[in-house]
Parts: structure tokens; sequence; C-alpha cells
């Protein structure tokens, strides 16, 4: 069996070893090479060339946003896993690698130095192995004519009180933030709906990605809090480490409750809660993303009425979350990244008909 070929840059020698340690446990991969900067690694890719990349964002001489631009402007498309401190400074400037196309990033526990790095050692794994299955496109496709499926249960609706979109509702895990930056920053001022947004994102990272979609956007964006009123023609964003719930009271409600598929804010408890205060008039989207939150929510929001929407394989970087919503039956339209919005768009002025 061949083993999918790590390189691991870092410019402390200590981070080095142990994440090539974790690595080199697995029997199905291996640290091929090291660098102490992106100078390093851009010296050794093309001799080495590596299945996936683990990449320090603050190091000496060349960065590691500097690095990832300079491999994306030259069409590099070696998977790219972004390691980060939660400051501010490293919040934000990981939300800039995954807009400039880092696959995805990881947590450092605490800080540059992260002795306990071995804390994220699982999800570290899961994800250098879901980067290398992105490239290797490993899952079938679903192929869809004109770009679409739509399902023979379709739009149609018999209640004249469910002719009126009232809410969105988005999930969106592996390759989210990049997509949500497409969907959201494409949509008008005045939509005249809330959008609640569920992104599988630690504490301190959601902050900083409300913010640059805030200032990119045309509608408010920002990272929700408690009992807050919900608002027409602003984007809420689950902070890390919360469930986000829509409340009765039409306000929002954060909690610690368990996760769910190991994740905590989950779409599901968005989807459910959004599922029982709108009913059919709401409007479900599950974006790109490893594993199967979402899928039940969606399951639950087409039984209320509402309409629901999936992303495609083709345009997903991970088809985990999608299909799983697909494979549920419940799925009113299955479209690529790039037609969701309009999708929204005219599903709003469309009144959902």
């Amino acid at each position: 069996m061949s083993k999918i070929k790590v390189m691991v840059v870092d410019d402390s020698a200590l981070m080095r070893k142990i994440i090539s340690d974790m690595i080199n446990q697995q029997e199905d991969m291996e640290v091929v090479a090291t660098g102490r900067n992106g100078e390093e690694l851009l010296d050794k890719l093309y001799i080495i060339n590596p299945d996936v990349i683990t990449l320090d964002l603050e190091m000496p001489k060349i960065d590691g946003m500097k690095a990832l631009s300079h491999l994306k402007n030259k069409n590099v498309q070696i998977p790219i896993i972004i390691l980060s401190s939660v400051s501010n400074r490293g919040a934000d400037m990981t939300m800039e690698c995954l807009e400039k196309g880092a696959f995805d990033f990881l947590e450092k526990p605490s800080g540059n130095i992260s002795l306990d790095i071995e804390k994220v050692k699982d999800e570290l794994i899961e994800k250098i192995r879901a980067a290398y299955s992105s490239n290797e496109k490993s899952v079938k496709r679903i192929h869809v004519q004109n770009n679409k499926t739509i399902n023979s249960n379709g739009l149609k609706k018999s209640n004249t009180s469910c002719f009126k979109i009232k809410a969105v509702a988005i999930g969106a895990s592996t390759g989210g933030p990049k997509a949500l930056y497409e969907v959201i920053t494409n949509l008008p001022e005045n939509i005249n709906v809330p959008i609640f947004v569920v992104q599988h994102m630690p504490v301190g990272f959601t902050k900083a990605f409300a913010e640059r979609l805030n200032k990119n956007s045309k509608l408010k964006v920002v990272e929700a809090t408690e009992g807050e009123n919900i608002e027409n023609n602003t984007v809420y964003i689950a902070p890390g480490g919360f469930h986000m719930v829509v409340g009765a009271d039409r306000k929002i409600h954060l909690n610690k409750e368990p996760s769910i598929w190991g994740v905590r804010p989950a779409v599901d408890k968005l989807f459910f809660s959004a599922g029982d205060l709108y009913g059919c008039n709401l409007l479900s989207v599950i974006l790109t993303g490893m594993g199967r939150d979402g899928a039940d929510g969606t399951a639950y929001i087409k039984e209320k009425g509402g309409i629901t929407i999936s992303q495609d394989e083709a345009t997903c970087t991970i088809y985990g979350m999608p299909k799983a919503a697909y494979e549920t039956g419940k799925v009113d339209m299955v479209l690529p990244l790039h037609e969701i919005a309009d999708e929204i768009i005219k599903m709003l002025i469309n009144k959902g008909r």
C-alpha cells in the first residue's frame, strides 16, 4: 500500500518532531520532508513532491501566508493544512489563508509552541486523510444534467402560507469558509430575511471569520451572541464552542450541550430549531464538509415543508455532508457552488413557489 507523503513545515524543531512523530505512527502515511520556513518549503517542494503539506503561519524569512500565496500563484495543487495559533492575528491570517485556497486549518492548542499538540492528533490525521482523498477524487460523482438535480418531490406547495421564505439556514465544514464567502458576498443587502450559519470552527476563529465576511458583504455579518434579537438582512455565524439555536421568542440562543457528530456548533442543532420556528417558510443549504452533520436536520426541514439545497460533488472540497444530506432523499436541489447564491435570491423573489 502506498503511503500518503506529508511535508511538515514549522520554524520550531520541537514542533516539527512532535508533528512528524504523530504522522509517522500511522500505517498509511509518512513524513517525507520537513522545513523550517516557507523558503525551505519552496526549495524542497518539487524534489519531494508531497501529497499533503502541514504549514505553520508565523515563521522567519518566508512565512506561511507568503508561501501559500506563492504556491497558489504557481497553481500548485497540493492540499495545505494550516497550523495556527488562536491569537487575533493568527485567526485573521488563517481566514485569509482559507480564502487563498488552503484546504483546512488546525488550531495549535496553546500557541506557536504547543507541547500539548497531541490533543489534536486525531483531528490532524483525519484532515490529512481528507486532504489526500480530496485530491484523489475517490468518491463517485453524482452526474447532474445542466449542473442541477431537482428531486421529484419538487418545490410545489399547496399551503398559501408557505409561499414566502422567511429565513435561510446554512451548514458547512471543511472548505466551508471559502464556499460561504462566495455565497454570502453575492447576496444583496435587501433580502429581507435573516441568515443563520453553522461553520465547524473552533473557539476564537469564528469572530475573525464573521468580521472578514462583514467587510466584504452587502449584508451585516456578525458572530452570534446569546439573546440577541433576530433581524432581517443579518447573517448570524454560530460562535466556536457553542451550539446555536433560534428560539420561539425570535432570539438567538447559545448553549454548550454535548457535541453532535463530534462537533459544537452542530448544523443539526440549528436546522432542527429553525425547522420548528419557521416550518415551511425555511430554506436550508448544506455546503462542503466531512461527516454527516446536517443530514438529519435537512430531512426534518423537508418534513416541515421547507426547501432544501445541497452543494454538488464537483464543487465541494469534501463531498461528505452534502452527500449525506442528498442520500436522505429530502434534498430538493443539488447545485454547483456558483449557482447557490442566485438560487437563494430566486427563491426569495419567487417567495418559494
